[in-house]
């Protein structure tokens, strides 16, 4: 499993607007929309904002993972979103987040949401990586980073 296969070019934001956590949670759910791969996008953003009740999905040094299943869709996906302000996320190491990788996917494939959110646990522990992430200055560079550690 590679992060390309669920996190297409243009569910990147290189920028993203919002400086609060559930606006932010609601722009990147606003993005796939906008890739066409998801059509209700209130259902999905009610789903993450219902698990991070749960607990804050800030891992720590300045990543967060929000996440969740539905029954609405059939594959997973996710979007990327680098803030350079930085988000108030109640993270596990009271820092900000400034990149957030949203994934949700199918209620009947929790084994691959797993895959999923440990691989991308993974890529985030590098900071060399985090940082690259952090300045890359367009999408196209993100991806490039992210293809690089795929490989």
């Amino acid at each position: 499993m590679k992060i390309m296969d669920f996190l297409s070019k243009d569910a990147i934001i290189a920028d993203l607007k919002s400086t609060d956590k559930k606006p932010a949670i609601i722009e990147l759910v606003e993005t796939l929309k906008n890739t066409k791969k998801l059509k209700k996008t209130d259902e999905i953003a009610s789903v993450i904002l219902e698990r991070e009740k749960l607990g804050s999905t800030g891992i720590g040094q300045g990543v967060a993972i929000p996440h969740g299943k539905t029954d609405i869709l059939h594959e997973q996906i996710g979007v990327l979103g680098i803030s350079h302000k930085g988000i108030e996320f109640n993270s596990l190491d009271g820092e900000a987040v400034h990149i957030i990788f949203l994934l949700v996917g199918p209620v009947e494939m929790a084994g691959q949401h797993l895959k999923a959110l440990s691989k991308i646990s993974r890529l985030f522990k590098d900071k060399f990586l985090r940082q690259a992430i952090r300045d890359a200055a367009a999408v196209e560079e993100i991806v490039k980073i992210i293809q690089q550690e795929d490989d």
